[in-house]
């Protein structure tokens, strides 16, 4: 009797050790996707973690950066792709990638669900759009007073003298959000126009940063009185008691959107577009809105406490196949007339 209760222990304890054995070599075959992406870092924890409940067996690798980094390194790798999928890069960097035929055309699951805005137009697509951000002014009202700063309520406002280092913007270069002001300018005043407008932004400019959120940041602490960022991130600061005032400018505002690709080349195709497929569903929408206030599908936008109303008036009627065709150009102009004031790399 205690022979054969041995027995059966010993073969119990084994059973367990097998289905232990088989669970992990289960985990350590999950297929490891390497995504590229220039979403806040805080949030990537949160998206995997969603994408994970759904589908447990693909493992994300995040590669992050600011999205003009992110897209110099996609563009240096061409011929050597490393990354499987772009999740959560600008349109205009995505549709220069495919000008350089660097996607997958790929139709993910339900696209024709989306905003037709928030999705590309070949068929079957290259890219799809995930949210959009939308550029603001983030005023500080305890530190303008200080400084004696009247409140602007056009671009051209922040042009006058009394602005004079009071101003900080994003590097076009680096940051998704600095491209997107720039392009805007040249689409709203014109090439000769817009330049001129940055030629005199720039006495009042205090430093660029290489971050699109960190202007309005560093104006909700109270280190600069004015920075030039998005709206969602000033509205997300004002909820959290930083005394901003959000300030669209009347001439009109510059947009982008967050766009996910697959990277043609990727060695698993299967894996990437499950995820493309998981990141157009309605549950990813609703977890974009949680961060931006504009979203590619229809209906699952809730108000975002502080956002300005007047913004989707406001958007200009973006010509993104310019922004990405004359991309290079533009940022090689911008640099060798105002870099000087750009911030050190980390």
């Amino acid at each position: 009797m205690k022979s054969r209760k041995l027995k059966t222990t010993f073969l119990g304890v084994l059973g367990v050790a097998f289905a232990a054995t088989a669970f992990a070599n289960i985990a350590s075959a999950a297929t490891e996707l390497t995504v590229y992406t220039a979403v806040e870092a805080e949030d990537l924890k949160k998206y995997a973690k969603r994408f994970n409940e759904d589908h447990p067996d693909i493992k994300i690798n995040w590669v992050r950066d600011s999205t003009g980094i992110v897209t110099a390194k996609l563009l240096a790798e061409k011929e050597n792709p490393q990354a499987d999928v772009v999740w959560g890069l600008a349109a205009t960097s995505l549709m220069l990638l495919g000008e350089e035929g660097m996607l997958e055309p790929y139709s993910p699951n339900g696209v024709e669900k989306l905003d037709p805005k928030f999705r590309d137009k070949n068929n079957p697509t290259t890219w799809t759009g995930m949210d959009a951000w939308v550029a603001s002014i983030c005023y500080n009202t305890v530190e303008a007073e200080k400084a004696g700063l009247p409140v602007p309520t056009s671009w051209k406002d922040l042009t006058k003298p009394v602005y004079k280092n009071q101003v900080i913007m994003p590097n076009p270069n680096s940051s998704g959000t600095g491209f997107l002001d720039v392009s805007s300018w040249l689409q709203l005043f014109g090439e000769e126009g817009g330049w001129q407008y940055m030629d005199q932004l720039h006495d009042n400019i205090a430093r660029y940063t290489h971050s699109g959120s960190k202007p309005c940041k560093l104006a909700a602490a109270g280190e600069i009185p004015i920075g030039i960022s998005f709206a969602f991130r000033a509205a997300k600061s004002k909820a959290q008691g930083a005394p901003l005032e959000i300030i669209i400018p009347t001439e009109g505002v510059g947009w982008d959107m967050e766009a996910t690709a697959i990277i043609k080349g990727s060695k698993n195709m299967e894996a990437a577009k499950t995820l493309v497929d998981w990141s157009i569903t309605k549950k990813a929408n609703e977890m974009y809105n949680e961060g931006y206030a504009v979203v590619a599908y229809p209906g699952v936008a809730k108000p975002v406490e502080h956002f300005p109303p007047q913004v989707g008036s406001a958007m200009i009627d973006n010509d993104f196949a310019w922004a990405a065709k004359n991309r290079d150009r533009i940022l090689k102009e911008w640099q060798e007339r105002y870099d000087s004031k750009s911030e050190a790399k980390n």
